[in-house]
């Protein structure tokens, strides 16, 4: 835990709020203190069925888990389950909240994802009421801007550990942008006219802060069997085209309004070509390639992707990206294996480490 107290907390946020313009030093001295420091959302985020479909729909995935209630019961699930990256919705709400009232001085469109972590400790499905504790896990400064990890970890409305996620922010610190610039933010960023104020169902904080992270109890649900599969052994390869309808659709599912996916002016004062899908989205087909060979998307256990290069979206044109991948390593005692993957558009490389960990029949 930070040893920062609530109250100095507060009063940080309300100086921050009052229209002082603080020094990139200063801000990052400030979210360097807040390493450790736990919150837990206030609100729960409750699962839909039709959510569920839509998010599939957007990541490209038409597993029948996702869709057909009979079919996911077939497999061993209660009911509809989401798809691996389902969680990206949730993680919007919770970076909001991160951003906007306890690390604070970084502009939204000036946030990049790098690399995402997620461990899986039972699927998300329809009904299940989520509940996500945050942290801010580390903070350090490469090459002028700042560079973070955030932590999750969400449970059910049993106190059950559903998943823990890590991610990994590069931001640079709100600057004096040129007004041309802030002209076309105004014009390009989402208007509400007044945002809701939303019941607080979730009282936090808790004591299981200072425990350990959730263990994780892998299990095969209707995967595959792990007979006959081989060291080496090549994943079908799989292309999965993105438009800018694509990409409009995602942030619309995923709730994520960062201009730099569907404004190109945006996308190019912070040094891109044209705007870009989302990390998320792409790691997202990525697990509907895995899921595809394994059987079960319920199977995977782990799902890491360390973000390389941006998938560019030009208007004119597709973005084809080409999975392929190969059996890493198999374990005969556990029969768990773990998957590489390697992701590109054209000759670039998008994915840099990218893996899933799977429990195998």
């Amino acid at each position: 835990m930070s040893q920062i107290t609530d109250s100095e907390i507060q009063e940080r946020i309300e100086a921050l709020k009052s229209g002082v313009k603080l020094t990139p030093e200063e801000i990052a001295a400030h979210t360097k203190s807040m390493v450790g420091y736990n919150y837990t959302v206030d609100d729960y985020y409750e699962v839909g069925r039709e959510e569920v479909r839509k998010h599939a729909r957007a990541v490209q995935d038409a597993h029948p888990v996702h869709w057909d209630e009979d079919a996911a019961k077939a497999m061993g699930h209660d009911t509809l389950i989401a798809a691996p990256t389902f969680v990206s919705v949730l993680g919007i709400i919770a970076q909001r909240r991160l951003f906007e009232d306890v690390v604070t001085g970084y502009d939204l469109w000036q946030i990049m994802q790098t690399d995402q972590r997620l461990i899986f400790h039972q699927p998300i499905k329809v009904g299940d009421r989520l509940i996500c504790d945050v942290s801010l896990e580390s903070f350090r400064q490469m090459g002028g801007a700042d560079v973070m990890v955030t932590k999750n970890i969400i449970w059910n409305q049993h106190d059950e550990p559903v998943m823990t996620t890590f991610t990994s922010l590069v931001a640079r610190p709100a600057v004096d942008a040129d007004p041309e610039v802030l002209d076309e933010l105004e014009h390009v960023m989402m208007k509400v006219d007044k945002e809701p104020t939303l019941p607080r169902s979730v009282h936090g904080p808790f004591d299981r802060y200072n425990d350990a992270d959730p263990v994780v109890a892998p299990k095969p649900y209707a995967a595959i069997s792990f007979d006959g599969l081989e060291v080496g052994q090549e994943l079908p390869p799989m292309t999965k085209t993105l438009t800018r309808g694509n990409l409009v659709n995602y942030a619309g599912v995923a709730g994520d309004p960062n201009p730099i996916h569907f404004s190109d002016e945006i996308a190019k004062v912070i040094g891109l070509e044209t705007v870009v899908a989302h990390g998320m989205q792409t790691m997202g087909l990525g697990a509907s390639f895995i899921t595809e060979f394994v059987g079960d998307p319920a199977a995977i256990y782990e799902y890491n992707v360390r973000f390389t290069s941006p998938v560019y979206v030009h208007p004119d044109t597709y973005a084809d990206i080409d999975f392929t991948g190969k059996i890493k390593s198999l374990d005969p005692e556990t029969r768990r294996g773990v998957i590489t993957i390697v992701a590109k558009q054209g000759d670039r490389k998008i994915f840099g480490r990218a893996q899933a960990h799977v429990q195998f029949n």
